[in-house]
């Protein structure tokens, strides 16, 4: 089962693919979208919607995680996450790929066994359950390796993710 993880936002999106070989998770692709500061925003959610379209048609993944929206960021940022985030499920529709949401808090107990975890730790805990020599760069692309990761652990109980997390 290949499952695409996105971390959503219009400045820069993470996307973290990985693919289910039975108890084992296998790294498949991981990158940071970014769009144009001078881009309008109509141009840079074209640009996402593009970009995530070619990367389903590309990898053709089962099901979609996608970070769900906090709102204790500040309402400019919330809406244009948001934007993002309509332009993720819009795309996933168009290719029939189902959608599932995972808070913040909840991908980062599940990648590190706690919920403040920072950045470098979320990129640290990607590389342990990835079996991966060096940790992923940008921290967006961790991220939507991480969401992806942490939708794998949610439906599968007998998965082993290296870190003890199998609970979470």
């Amino acid at each position: 089962m290949l499952i695409l993880g996105i971390d959503p936002g219009t400045a820069r999106l993470g996307i973290g693919l990985i693919e289910n070989s039975g108890k084992e998770l296998k790294y498949i692709h991981a990158e940071c979208l970014e769009t144009s500061m001078e881009a309008t925003m109509p141009e840079r959610l074209f640009f996402l919607q593009e970009a995530i379209s070619d990367i389903l048609i590309k990898y053709k993944p089962d099901v979609m995680a996608v970070e769900s929206l906090f709102f204790g960021i500040n309402a400019r940022t919330a809406i244009a996450v948001g934007q993002a985030r309509g332009v993720i499920l819009a795309t996933a529709g168009r290719h029939k790929v189902p959608v599932f949401d995972y808070q913040g808090l909840s991908v980062k107990f599940a990648i590190t066994g706690s919920g403040k975890s920072k950045k470098k730790e979320i990129q640290e805990g990607v590389r342990k359950i990835l079996k991966m020599k060096n940790i992923i760069k940008p921290d967006d692309a961790a991220d939507g390796l991480a969401i992806a990761i942490t939708h794998h652990i949610k439906t599968n109980d007998s998965i082993d993710s290296g870190l003890g997390q199998n609970d979470a």
